[in-house]
């Protein structure tokens, strides 16, 4: 019923970001290595990320510019403090949007990559936000990617199965638990720094909607869930001393690719639809890499991962929160291109998200006409 996204205000432009990033991590003696981190940012097709973390932050906590200096404390003492805090952004334009009290939200679904403590982030966004201390909250930590899509799988299990109910489900990431200095021996770490970005989205889920008062923007008509087999190694994370560090098999594009077509034909075998071309896609982009490999995979026509690509170009990839960026883009594209409905002028619809098991969530979405 709405969507509300948001991002810190310092916005990186790619094109410069190796000068910043070698300068901080007092790394500029090391010319071949920053002449191959420039390599990585341009092969990302990145053109811009926001990034929570500044000069004058890391100045004052040195040791998050080191390779691998135990320095989890001074990582922990921010992302407790600042996801919350992004968070809320999103969630009031969310709430907004909406148009009814945020007293009459009932659930508030949250995740994030980062930020684990007691009380949890879902318990300082909603004193935050002023939600009724009645408000059911579910927090999940440490997952990434994926979570996007599975927290609208959550969403409408919530939505459904309680009458009345209004999901708030927001997710927030930012980069300070996996940010590090550079080291030539470990090229995931820069891949790492060169492709994520910070950011937060909402999103309102409700069943029912009140005529004239809650406008619709997509239908789940369906979610679902598949794990990959002896894939685990695929992509993951490590929380450790030293923060986040990340690993990724260099064939994930394929490894998704090769998947991906038995999950959507799972999902949308009861409207006998087969033909991928036929519905608007939501997707995760992942990477670049990753897009290109499912084009080519399920012989997607030029321009179906555009708004996913333009998200992720913009951005960089937010992990969980990126998929409803590109979920906003893609309605906002609709009605400026003056299409039939929310989706591109399609009926049906994919939002698709991967991350780490190697799990890959397929929602089914319905468009709504546009007025």
């Amino acid at each position: 019923m709405a969507v509300g996204t948001s991002n810190p205000p310092n916005l990186y432009e790619q094109t410069s970001y190796p000068d910043f990033y070698f300068r901080v991590t007092n790394s500029d003696h090391k010319h071949e290595l920053k002449n191959k981190f420039r390599v990585i940012c341009e092969k990302t097709k990145v053109k811009r990320r926001y990034l929570h973390l500044t000069e004058e932050i890391l100045k004052q906590r040195p040791k998050l510019c080191s390779y691998m200096e135990p320095s989890f404390d001074d990582r922990q003492d921010i992302v407790v403090e600042e996801i919350p805090k992004l968070a809320k952004e999103a969630a009031e334009k969310a709430i907004k949007e909406w148009g009814r009290p945020k007293s009459e939200i009932t659930h508030l679904v949250f995740c994030s990559i980062s930020g684990i403590d007691m009380p949890g982030a879902d318990y300082r966004l909603a004193t935050l936000l002023g939600l009724p201390l009645s408000v059911n909250r579910l927090m999940l930590y440490s997952q990434a990617c994926h979570m996007g899509a599975q927290m609208l799988r959550i969403a409408k299990d919530l939505a459904e199965n309680n009458r009345g109910a209004r999901v708030l489900a927001v997710s927030c990431e930012i980069t300070v638990l996996s940010f590090r200095g550079p080291d030539a021996g470990d090229f995931e770490a820069l891949a790492c720094q060169a492709g994520f970005g910070d950011g937060a989205a909402a999103v309102v889920v409700g069943a029912d909607p009140l005529p004239g008062v809650e406008r619709p923007i997509y239908e789940i008509a369906a979610a679902m869930q598949e794990t990959v087999p002896e894939s685990e190694r695929a992509v993951g994370g490590h929380l450790r001393e030293i923060g986040w560090t990340f690993h990724f098999f260099n064939q994930l594009p394929k490894l998704i690719a090769e998947n991906i077509e038995g999950s959507l034909a799972r999902a949308f075998k009861p409207l006998g639809i087969s033909e991928w071309n036929d519905v608007f896609w939501v997707a995760h982009p992942g990477n670049w890499g990753i897009m290109d490999a499912i084009e080519t995979k399920l012989g997607l026509e030029q321009g179906k991962l555009a708004t996913a690509r333009h998200v992720f170009s913009e951005y960089g990839n937010m992990q969980s929160a990126t998929v409803y960026f590109v979920m906003d883009e893609v309605r906002k594209r609709s009605a400026a291109e003056g299409r039939a409905t929310t989706g591109e002028g399609l009926e049906w619809g994919v939002l698709f998200g991967f991350g780490p098991g190697l799990t890959i969530e397929t929602v089914v979405l319905r468009s709504v006409p546009l007025p």
